[in-house]
């Protein structure tokens, strides 16, 4: 996380306009357990999240939030089923736009955050979106072997399995 500017404690909402003026900077932790919607997909909510907000204006003045996450998400393992921890170290950076039309106009590299009409963010939502967006289609564990058997169908199964096994049932009547 990035030295620099003071840091003080995240607030439960912010106001997105003021918080780019000021450039201001925010760090904070969070127990995964405070996320319903990414426990769904989690082993288990152990661990927390270490995360920093940096808020700003790029050179051509588009004003952003820069998100720094850090965190270990306990998934299960699809080729073992035993749980293991998923790293996510990640850094996004966030183009704060009024409206959708301004989306096209951000740069290369940025991700769209529409800002309610209040101005209001709440970080520890933005905390819980990019880690829903950072979990694995297919959880995996990197240490875990792959399966490689093949499984043959039996007799019956194919003859079952055949679209003409009805036709030849019927002949032998």
């Amino acid at each position: 996380m990035s030295a620099g500017a003071s840091v003080v404690q995240v607030p439960e909402t912010l106001d997105a306009w003021r918080m780019v003026a000021a450039r201001r900077q925010f760090e904070g932790r969070m127990p995964l357990s405070a996320m319903p919607r990414l426990g769904d997909s989690l082993a288990d909510t152990d661990g927390e999240c270490r995360f920093a907000l940096e808020f700003g204006h790029d050179a051509l003045q588009v004003p952003y939030v820069e998100l720094t996450l850090d965190a270990g998400l306990p998934l299960v393992c699809q080729r073992s089923l035993e749980r293991f921890v998923f790293p996510v170290k990640t850094v996004q950076r966030l183009g704060l736009i009024r409206d959708e039309a301004e989306e096209a106009a951000l740069p290369p590299g940025y991700e769209a955050l529409l800002v309610p009409e209040d101005g209001l963010l709440r970080p520890a939502e933005l905390v819980e979106d990019e880690l829903v967006l950072a979990l694995p289609v297919v959880p995996v564990a990197p240490d875990s072997e792959p399966v490689e058997q093949t499984w043959s169908a039996g007799e019956e199964e194919l003859q079952a399995a055949s679209p003409f096994a009805a036709l030849a049932a019927l002949k032998k009547k």
